[in-house]
């Protein structure tokens, strides 16, 4: 193992404080980006219904729940 010099933990700590200034992705984006890179794919019919159920629950509570009872 090499142990790590003053000038390389200096460099590494420039690095995090120019990576903390940028601009940050949402949760979506980011979310994205992991099903992408770890090509889990089968998780976005899952991550769909559950949305589609909370859209469903959501307008439950306004005036479109006489439309939405007549789904089911």
């Amino acid at each position: 193992m090499t142990e790590e010099t003053p000038a390389d933990n200096t460099k590494s700590e420039k690095s995090f404080e120019e990576l903390s200034q940028e601009k940050q992705i949402g949760l979506a984006a980011e979310f994205w980006m992991f099903i992408k890179e770890n090509k889990i794919w089968w998780m976005l019919p899952i991550i769909l219904v559950l949305g589609l159920v909370g859209v469903l629950a959501f307008l439950t509570s306004t005036g479109a729940a006489p439309f939405i009872y007549t789904l089911f």
